[in-house]
């Protein structure tokens, strides 16, 4: 990726993240007074998501410039581990907010449950699905590469599923209020709120599970390994070379690739590695990463490996 094209994908990015700030904070206040006025607290739990959200935005916007940051002499390979560390820490606060979700819903069963109504639950959970979906969708138009925006579509679509799940259970708490039974009825507003946590938990853990694993300097994506493979191998075709070792990472929009080449002695020279690197480098090119590629020739497999 270009310069040029990396600080466009970038400007998207925060684009979004701005977006996604204006309609968490929209969303989440509307949320928060919507359910103390229906006294229901899965809906009051679902502005606190939305608006904790706010915080871990704010966040990845910080990030997004710090990787963005050209090479320092403190940071001489970038700051791109950021955006990684950010996704992970999403994750992190996420999941720490489902824990607070389920732990005051038990405190609402053991009280006795909840005086909620399902005409109101049914409404916020139908309009809070529909705003949700819209962000996610609007998320993934402007920035669909981005990884920290990525990290929002996800935040959003586990939104609009614990929304989806709040309406359902609206429509179970009228039936319940229809047939006479209040008592169950009463119950359906706590047990939302944990069927919520549980449906959207593997999501938060995801989150942190990729972002370590970036920051471990895990393999890149299988998808993205294949395309450095097409790539090394259309550039080596050229140069009748043995099929070579082959490393990649990911940490945020760096790419970082290490080819090793391990020929027979005495037939190449300098200038010969030159032009398999340029090969190699001006066709990693078409892929969306700043990528920084080491690539080397070698008759020792020893330091190849």
């Amino acid at each position: 990726m270009t310069d040029a094209a990396a600080e466009v994908s970038a400007r998207a990015e925060r684009r979004a993240l701005t977006g996604s700030i204006v309609a968490s904070g929209a969303l989440g206040a509307v949320a928060v007074g919507w359910g103390l006025t229906a006294r229901a607290d899965v809906v009051v739990f679902d502005g606190i998501f939305t608006l904790a959200g706010i915080a871990l935005v704010a966040v990845s916007l910080l990030a997004s410039r710090a990787a963005a940051s050209a090479p320092s002499r403190r940071f001489p390979f970038g700051r791109h581990a950021a955006t990684p560390l950010t996704v992970a820490m999403q994750g992190a606060a996420i999941f720490a907010t489902l824990v607070y979700g389920a732990v005051s819903a038990v405190g609402t069963i053991v009280a006795g449950g909840s005086e909620a109504g399902g005409g109101a639950i049914l409404a916020y959970g139908a309009f809070s699905a529909v705003v949700a979906a819209a962000v996610a969708w609007w998320l993934q138009r402007v920035a669909p590469d981005g990884d920290l925006a990525r990290a929002e579509v996800v935040s959003w679509r586990a939104g609009a599923a614990l929304s989806v799940v709040v309406a359902v259970g609206g429509v179970v708490a009228l039936a319940l209020q229809a047939g006479g039974h209040d008592r169950a009825a009463s119950f359906v507003d706590p047990v939302l709120v944990l069927v919520a946590v549980v449906s959207v938990a593997p999501l938060p853990v995801r989150l942190v599970r990729e972002g370590m694993h970036e920051l471990l300097e895990g393999a890149a994506p299988a998808d993205v390994l294949a395309a450095v493979g097409r790539a090394v191998d259309g550039a080596r075709a050229g140069f009748d070379l043995p099929d070579p070792l082959v490393r990649a990472t990911k940490l945020g929009r760096r790419l970082y690739v290490e080819v090793d080449f391990v020929v027979a002695e005495h037939h190449w020279d300098v200038d010969d590695e030159d032009r398999v690197r340029r090969a190699v480098t001006d066709a990693l090119e078409a892929l969306p990463f700043d990528v920084w590629a080491n690539v080397e020739l070698t008759t020792d497999r020893e330091l190849a490996e």
